[in-house]
């Protein structure tokens, strides 16, 4: 009888901590075992081991347990079957089967999952080197099912899954509101173009390269912007970009009378569709923060700044010098209004006359900075 019983736990343990070692091995994130394996831990470093190639050490595992299964159980039903014969190793059959489902099944795996961390930590080493002492078997088994894993590397994550986990730690509390916010804008910067985030023309004001600086000293004084676009005669051939605390630097050292162009300096093009995240690496590279956006003719939609796409990522920045909150909402609603006006004429006039009554005038490209 002692002999059946001491049978009876060594099936039921070798059994247990096969399957509870495999549930915590599948359940631990590959993401947080690299983490855990920055602390140069050796059992983090056998569990990242483990998790690199999963295919020996799980193959070891099952191998292990089908001999604890199959093995012990038999074993378990030959002793009943001295001790009470048919009946007996019938009644025992039968008690170990439910035993081995719930003590050697159901609850190892759920405590594997459930503390997936320090169980998967644990058993890293001792599988390790299980793996290593089946190598001839692990050789073979892989042979015999190569076919079933063709070669490439497998996605650990993807953006979908960064996304909903952020919402998930928010939800549970593990993350911030704000910063859940900011990673899911993180992942619109390559989805977001030039032609979206920028001051569009209708907005845009500009001075002439042969404007003298004291005949445009009013309109530099009331500007609110830092940065004022130079053409050399319309919105379409923009060439450069002044300063205004330059121009007001030269009035007062007296050079009132030089045109616009002396104090010009180089602008930076960009097409309509250049992504947010290109155009970020774009001013932090040249170290300029403003660029004027082309469309598919070479014609000038607008300005874009470092200030336009910072605003993905924190939302929408407003100063005390800005006039209009959103340039690109105020643009649409100009547009939206310039066609009611016009698909409702007065009487006696025409479309064409209604379109030159309300246009707004010759734009003059600035923008906010």
């Amino acid at each position: 009888m002692i002999t059946l019983s001491v049978a009876i736990a060594i099936v039921l343990i070798a059994s247990a901590l096969c399957s509870g070692s495999e549930a915590a091995l599948f359940s631990i994130p590959i993401n947080k075992v690299r983490q855990l394996a920055q602390s140069k831990s050796p059992n983090a470093l056998a569990l990242l081991k483990v998790q690199e190639n999963m295919a020996r050490p799980i193959a070891a595992i099952v191998i292990l347990n089908n001999i604890a299964n199959i093995v012990g159980s038999s074993v378990v039903t030959a002793i009943a079957f001295d001790l009470w014969s048919d009946l007996g190793r019938s009644i025992v059959s039968g008690v170990l089967t439910f035993l081995v489902i719930l003590l050697s099944e159901i609850i190892p795996k759920t405590l594997g999952e459930r503390y997936c961390n320090p169980i998967a930590l644990w058993v890293a080493r001792p599988v390790l080197f299980l793996a290593w002492l089946l190598r001839p078997v692990m050789f073979l088994l892989e042979l015999l099912t190569s076919w079933l894993s063709p070669g490439g590397a497998v996605q650990s994550t993807n953006e979908a899954e960064i996304r909903l986990m952020a919402k998930i730690g928010q939800r549970e509390g593990v993350i911030e509101k704000d910063e859940s916010e900011m990673i899911q804008r993180v992942f619109e910067m390559n989805d977001r173009t030039a032609a979206e985030l920028m001051t569009p023309r209708t907005k845009l004001t500009y001075l002439l390269k042969s404007d003298v600086l004291d005949d445009v000293m009013e309109k530099i004084l009331t500007s609110p912007h830092s940065r004022i676009l130079v053409a050399a005669s319309v919105p379409d051939d923009i060439s450069g970009v002044v300063f205004k605390n330059e121009l007001l630097a030269a009035a007062l050292q007296g050079r009132g009378r030089e045109p616009i162009e002396n104090f010009e300096s180089n602008v930076r093009f960009v097409p309509a569709g250049m992504p947010a995240d290109r155009l970020l690496t774009l001013f932090r590279n040249s170290r300029q923060h403003l660029a004027v956006v082309l469309d598919e003719y070479s014609g000038v939609n607008g300005v874009v700044t470092l200030e336009d796409v910072l605003e993905v990522l924190t939302g929408e920045i407003v100063d005390e010098t800005d006039l209009e909150p959103d340039l690109q909402a105020a643009a649409r609603e100009d547009w939206r209004l310039l066609r009611g006006h016009i698909a409702d004429p007065k009487d006696g006039e025409s479309n064409d006359e209604q379109a030159a009554a309300v246009a707004p005038p010759t734009p003059t490209p600035e923008t906010k900075t």
